[in-house]
């Protein structure tokens, strides 16, 4: 260190001493945030004892600074651009793997050249703030002339603020939320705004008597947050796009830079702080004996703040995880918005919804006896495996499409659905309690809801398959499988010798992917009005009439993710095998109400001749199939629910001890439901 600072004089104007102490500054682990802390201290040290060298090190920061553009630091990094989620995706990836070159008129260019670790801002966030403030003290004494950090300030502010109101006009968002239309739109006004503060701020400046006040600038800003937040609230009625999305994204981060900048820059002392970084806490540990006012103090502390979030940011500008999830958890909150309250359907609150769900689902487990036996023909047909494929998907397809028609219930398609019901009841008023007993009784109507909807298909599926097997034993004089055949079918059941259960997690997999393609397609026909625009086509209407055709879009608006997810799912199903023998990869599928069907048909064609063991093996082995199918689409769809709501769910001892207290309390009533509802409701 010590030889850098000796380095540095008058003449020094390049960037290589700076990058040189920064590395001086650097521990060899970013998690080590005692060797950091005690590298920073040792420079302030350093530069406390021998004040020249603080001296030349303060000339040669400033000298840097004034050659330097600053507002595109404040005003970008951290800040999604406006060239749209695929262009800013596409960039940030060719930037991975080539960065750009470097030059020297931008200070965010300096940055990339000192801090160009990607866990940079791990050890430099784990530095106390205290200490930073220290080495800052010390080396950035006061100096006459101006203040040479503001003009980039007031320049990122006007640059935030034009992006706001041209955010604010685009088409996407005034189509959507046509009240912007009707009324003079808060995204212009505070562009208005902002520039008589800018004129007032450079009359000061200039020496003038000028009262600057910024209170009514921030409840434009406010309003702009109002104007979003119905926007989000309406996309979870009508449905959203990526466009859409991204757009939010970029206006609700812009708005919380400006006001961050807004803070610093301002001198009325009316401005609040943003509400984005604990001020109190950087403030306490902030050197309380140096002579500084507690407003000063806490300038610096925001100062400090943003700082840290710039170079986190910095640290990540390249990174298309943060892209992802800056985007991506507003849609996926839609998609499983769509899927909880399609989810509703499938929690039986009483006995009598408990019956009509396994009603529903016995009709389910019939189609699928009948599904079974088409897959068995297909199978014999012995075709090419890309046409077997296609054959199976269409077959399952089809079928799960019909279920859906005749609203029948498959038991594993449960899960991706009340999962995210399940999570929307984890989100209290408040954001920050959780009401575990209703939480716990959720679960509960949940999970008896389930074993009843397999229970009903299981109940009339095997029956339907051991009929089918011993009516095509009558009339064609032979059985529907070889011996053969049907050992291999209890073979593919065994839970023990095969990895049957694995290919259950495939399945479950499906299944939690057929919930998000369900959630992505009620979304779609919500937002893109699937309903009205199929009611508008002549040429159906002149074929079905009017008064149909309109019937027929609703239905499709209601029911297109449904129906698309039941496809999906019967595609991936009816593929896996077929694609996991061409690639090399021992994968494949097991479902429940198949393995139940395939179960009753392997007992007819073997004459029943099979022992107890192999019997009891292979119930244990389809009831195992749907534990897994249920519990790992249950709970992939649960942890996208929870990511899409940003909701941390850290109590899953303490719900245990709920549900078991439910189940001791009144046993009866957490099995089969109570009589009429009356007991959850309370």
């Amino acid at each position: 260190m010590l030889a850098i600072l000796e380095s540095i004089d008058s003449g020094t104007t390049g960037i290589e001493p700076l990058v040189a102490l920064v590395e001086t500054l650097r521990p060899r682990r970013p998690g080590d945030i005692l060797r950091a802390t005690a590298n920073v201290r040792t420079l302030t040290q350093l530069l406390k004892g021998n004040p020249a060298h603080a001296l030349s090190l303060r000339d040669y920061l400033f000298r840097l600074l004034a050659g330097r553009r600053h507002a595109s630091l404040y005003s970008e990094v951290g800040v999604l651009s406006n060239d749209g989620f695929f262009t800013e995706l596409k960039r940030r990836i060719a930037y991975r793997i080539l960065p750009p070159a470097f030059g020297d008129e931008y200070l965010a260019d300096a940055l990339d050249q000192m801090l160009y670790r990607q866990t940079d801002y791990l050890w430099i966030a784990g530095v106390p703030a205290a200490d930073w403030l220290a080495l800052f003290d010390t080396v950035m004494t006061p100096r006459p002339g101006p203040n040479i950090m503001l003009p980039g300030l007031l320049e990122a502010i006007q640059t935030l603020s034009y992006r706001v109101s041209a955010i604010g006009l685009e088409p996407t968002l005034t189509n959507f939320h046509t009240e912007m239309e009707e009324f003079e739109s808060p995204f212009i006004v505070q562009n208005r705004e902002v520039v008589h503060y800018l004129d007032g701020y450079e009359r000061m400046l200039a020496g003038g008597d000028v009262m600057l006040d910024a209170r009514h600038l921030l409840v434009m800003l406010d309003q702009c947050d109002g104007v979003i937040a119905k926007i989000r609230k309406k996309a979870l009625v009508q449905g959203t796009s990526i466009a859409l999305t991204y757009l939010l994204v970029t206006l609700s981060q812009s708005i919380e830079r400006l006001r961050k900048l807004l803070y610093l820059v301002d001198v009325s002392g009316a401005t609040p702080e943003p509400p984005t970084v604990d001020i109190d806490a950087v403030a306490a540990d902030a050197m309380p004996h140096r002579p500084v006012t507690v407003a000063a103090t806490r300038k610096r502390a925001a100062a400090l703040a943003l700082a840290l979030e710039l170079i986190e940011a910095h640290n990540n500008k390249y990174t298309v995880r943060d892209l992802f999830a800056d985007n991506i958890h507003l849609l996926a909150r839609n998609v499983t918005e769509n899927a909880s309250r399609t989810g509703e359907h499938y929690i039986a609150e009483n006995r009598r919804q408990m019956a009509g769900m396994f009603l529903s689902s016995a009709g389910a487990g019939v189609i699928v006896g009948v599904m079974a036996l088409i897959k068995i023909l297909f199978g014999a047909l012995r075709t090419a495996p890309l046409v077997e494929a296609f054959l199976f998907s269409m077959n399952y397809s089809l079928g799960f499409m019909l279920i859906h028609l005749l609203h029948f219930t498959v038991a594993t398609k449960q899960p991706a659905m009340t999962a995210s019901r399940i999570a929307a009841g984890l989100q209290s008023p408040d954001g920050k309690h959780i009401d575990l007993d209703s939480l716990a009784e959720l679960i509960g109507k949940v999970l008896r809801t389930q074993v009843t909807a397999v229970l009903g298909n299981i109940a009339t599926a095997l029956p339907m398959a051991w009929l089918i097997a011993w009516c095509w034993l009558q009339l064609a004089g032979h059985h529907l499988v070889t011996k053969d055949k049907a050992l291999h079918l209890l073979h593919d059941i065994d839970p023990i010798h095969t990895p049957a259960l694995l290919y259950a997690g495939v399945a479950g997999v499906c299944l939690f992917l057929a919930g998000l393609i369900s959630g992505y397609y009620d979304n779609q026909a919500l937002y893109t009005r699937w309903g009205q625009r199929i009611g508008q086509l002549r040429g159906l209407s002149a074929l079905l009439g009017k008064a149909r055709t309109a019937r027929l879009g609703t239905y499709l608006e209601n029911n297109l993710g449904g129906l698309m997810g039941n496809f999906y799912f019967g595609i991936m199903l009816g593929t896996i095998g077929t694609v996991g023998a061409l690639i090399g990869l021992p994968i494949d599928i097991r479902h429940v109400t198949f393995s139940a069907a395939n179960f009753a048909t392997a007992l007819v064609a073997l004459d029943y001749d099979v022992s107890w063991q192999l019997v009891v093996k292979s119930v244990i082995g389809f009831l195992a199939i749907g534990s897994v199918n249920l519990l790992v689409s249950f709970g992939l769809a649960l942890w996208v629910a929870l990511r899409a709501r940003r909701i941390p769910f850290e109590h899953g001892f303490l719900l245990v001890r709920a549900l078991f207290r439910q189940a001791r309390k009144a046993p009866v009533d957490f099995f089969i439901g109570s009589k009429d509802g009356s007991k959850e409701k309370k």
